[in-house]
């Protein structure tokens, strides 16, 4: 991880590889962003114009280099695009923030230290500069050659090393919790990715589960494992049925973060399909080779848990991870099966690629039984969301109108993209089986919808529930941009947490 630290230093005499700089783009050309006074001064005020030259216009994620000024120790100046100038008091959105200082640390990498003279202008800037730097410099190459020294093998460079925030107060209380906040939250939500993004060889149920336990160990956090046995004996069939067809069991796994003072519990249900070929509902040609990062949802939940127990949250947060592999062979789960779910209540699967909501399903329903004051599923659970939404933003259903809205705005605030999304209750009539109770499949158009709707059936009475469909931002399968990579992204871990938070404070419900 990046070491972020803070200072009030001139940055004139700071010793880094790099500094930092931030440019809008202005109706006249290139205007530069406040932080980089300093720098521009040394430039005899020309900064501005020497970046237009360059041919820079201050157009977001855009990176320019140029020799640091006389006088200066960093020998290169990094000026990195913020997007159009703020419209009024001159105040830059947490947004452009991050994405500017997570572009700026991908450009770093191979650098051991820059220091960042980007807009501060509170400890609230400072966090999300923090975040986005630690969210941008990340990289995963633990399966490449020098990979363990953590070195990417094609270019030689290791992850830009240390940040140090110019303008962020070290003694001030406000900065150092907003340090904390973004070392803690940036960790696991990278740890999510990292997860996400290893190979389903080695992430399977049983070694997903390992990683859970030995991070409860760590953070203090009550682990329970419920191998294929405890399942069988449970009457887990959503579960169990899914994972049928593969050599490696499934798992449910339930992670409790308590705290002595809290009077709210929140419960985070996460699928975990650590590879989904489609069952004997086989998906075509080339739509197997992203499959493991269809265990995003439990990375997001298992992530949000952590984090919250690191940040010491005045709330009681579960996280239920729901793991099996979804392979067909002679012993999987066929169309026209039925099965019955921990519920009780029977599903005929008539498409075994429709297999997220039916581990989904048993786990909500064990959330459930311990009447929690909110469930909250996150799944990579339908590519019709993909088509409604496309790639960078996840959908948002609920059983109540204010929870849907109180998440969306919670995503907005800590820079992730979420749309509020209905559930007809006309669709749910496509779900009707004649030899089960409900089928785990409906209508085609509206998928998105209807998914959501076979998970309500499995939410206890009187729970307040949502349901993030992350199928479109879980995994970036084209170039990176501002603080997110290519791969796994860590979609809804900085939401999970943000409501974990709203809800210690007393502010969500």
């Amino acid at each position: 991880m990046t070491a972020l630290t803070l200072s009030t230093a001139a940055v004139s005499g700071l010793r880094a590889d790099a500094i930092v700089v931030g440019v809008a783009k202005g109706a006249k050309g290139p205007v530069v962003a406040p932080g980089a006074e300093a720098v521009d001064k040394a430039y005899d005020g020309a900064l501005a114009g020497i970046l237009e030259t360059l041919g820079a216009s201050g157009g977001e994620g855009e990176v320019t280099k140029l020799p640091a000024p006389t006088g200066f120790k960093a020998p290169v100046v990094v000026a990195v695009g913020l997007g159009a100038v703020p419209d009024k008091d001159d105040t830059f959105g947490a947004e452009a923030l991050r994405r500017a200082a997570g572009a700026a640390a991908r450009a770093l990498a191979g650098a051991k230290k820059a220091v960042f003279a980007l807009p501060i202008n509170d400890a609230a800037d400072a966090g999300v500069l923090a975040e986005g730097a630690a969210l941008g410099a990340y990289a995963f190459d633990a399966y490449k050659e020098n990979g363990k020294n953590g070195k990417d093998a094609k270019n030689g460079k290791a992850p830009l090393a240390e940040v140090t925030l110019l303008g962020g107060k070290p003694r001030d209380a406000a900065y150092k919790a907003a340090l904390t906040r973004a070392t803690a939250v940036t960790e696991e939500l990278n740890r999510a990715r990292d997860l996400i993004n290893t190979p389903p060889n080695d992430l399977y149920p049983e070694a997903f589960a390992a990683v859970a336990t030995a991070a409860g160990k760590e953070h203090g956090i009550k682990v329970q494992v419920l191998d294929e046995k405890a399942l069988a004996k449970g009457g887990y069939g959503g579960i169990l049925g899914v994972g049928a067809g593969s050599a490696a069991a499934p798992r449910l796994v339930k992670l409790s973060y308590t705290s002595p003072k809290a009077t709210k519990h929140l419960a985070f249900v996460g699928k975990g399909i650590t590879y989904d070929s489609g069952g004997i509902s086989l998906k075509p040609a080339g739509h197997n080779e992203t499959m493991k990062c269809d265990m995003s949802g439990a990375a997001a939940v298992f992530a949000a848990v952590v984090a919250a127990a690191r940040l010491g949250l005045e709330v009681n947060v579960t996280g239920w991870l729901a793991l099996a592999e979804n392979m067909p062979s002679g012993s999987a789960t066929r169309p026209g099966d039925v099965l019955r779910m921990y519920s009780g209540k029977t599903v005929e699967v008539l498409n075994t690629d429709a297999e997220g909501r039916l581990v989904l399903a048993d786990a909500l329903w064990k959330a459930s039984e311990e009447k929690p004051d909110a469930i909250i599923d996150v799944a990579t659970l339908t590519g019709a969301m993909v088509l409604a939404l496309g790639n960078r933003t996840f959908g948002v259903m609920a059983n109540d109108d204010a929870f849907r809205t109180a998440i969306v705005e919670a995503a907005e605030e800590v820079g992730e993209e979420s749309w509020p999304m209905p559930l007809p209750e006309h669709l749910r009539k496509g779900m009707d089986s004649p030899t089960a109770d409900i089928a785990n499949m409906g209508e085609r158009m509206g998928g998105g919808l209807v998914a959501g709707l076979f998970l309500k059936e499995f939410v206890g009475e009187g729970i307040t529930w949502a349901h993030l469909d992350i199928a479109g931002p879980a995994f970036n399968e084209s170039g990176p941009f501002g603080y997110t990579p290519k791969g796994g992204t860590g979609s809804a871990v900085r939401t999970l947490v943000r409501l974990a938070e709203l809800t210690a404070a007393g502010d969500l419900g």
